[in-house]
């Protein structure tokens, strides 16, 4: 009798040190998912801090951009730098914030902005600009304010710009437009010149 129970408890031991490598293991598969989830969850505010996504939405920025694309915005290029001449920029509509636009800076704080036969023209120089769809069929003159940005669409006669409701306050400006990631075919670096590209 007493050597069944010697074999008996010889057998029930290892079986109470499996439950506790099985608990053990448990906890380790928990803490491994937590920790993951975590780290996700910083890597995902970090990026949100530095970037933004945006679709493009509508027809006024082609050739360049295209509807349905989904654009990477750069959150932090202005926060150590100023816009230039061409950027192409995210910001929120002055007329309704809650909505963001894309379109390309053609004159900085102080600039004076004029349109007449169908060429763009920046403290009375012409721009030379390769990226637009078509000249613009309208005529006009603008005063750029400080603190403001003036913007015009690529597809300058399909576009809803400053040359109908007026400039951008710079603290409006999401950021800098910088490269398509989607759809995949569509990959690459937004097009930007270093200078006002002037004739």
């Amino acid at each position: 009798m007493d050597q069944d129970l010697e074999e008996y408890r010889t057998e029930t031991y290892p079986e109470g040190q499996s439950h506790e490598e099985t608990r053990s293991g448990v906890k380790r598969v928990v803490f491994d998912i937590l920790e993951t989830l975590l780290l996700s969850a910083l890597l995902f505010l970090a990026i949100n801090a530095i970037s933004a996504r945006i679709r493009v939405d509508g027809h006024s920025m082609e050739p360049t951009l295209h509807t349905g694309q989904f654009v990477v915005v750069n959150k932090l290029a202005y926060r150590f730098g100023s816009p230039g001449y061409e950027d192409v920029i995210v910001f929120h509509f002055p007329r309704d914030p809650e909505q963001e636009y894309i379109k390309r800076v053609i004159g900085l704080p102080g600039d004076n902005v004029s349109v007449s036969g169908g060429q763009v023209k920046v403290n009375g120089q012409v721009l030379d600009e390769p990226y637009i769809l078509s000249s613009p069929a309208y005529e006009n003159e603008w005063e750029v304010p400080e603190d403001h940005l003036f913007v015009f669409g690529d597809n300058r006669n399909n576009s809803s710009d400053s040359h109908t409701w007026g400039s951008v306050p710079m603290d409006y400006v999401v950021g800098k437009a910088v490269f398509i990631y989607w759809p995949p075919q569509d990959w690459g670096m937004i097009e930007h010149t270093a200078s006002a590209g002037v004739k």
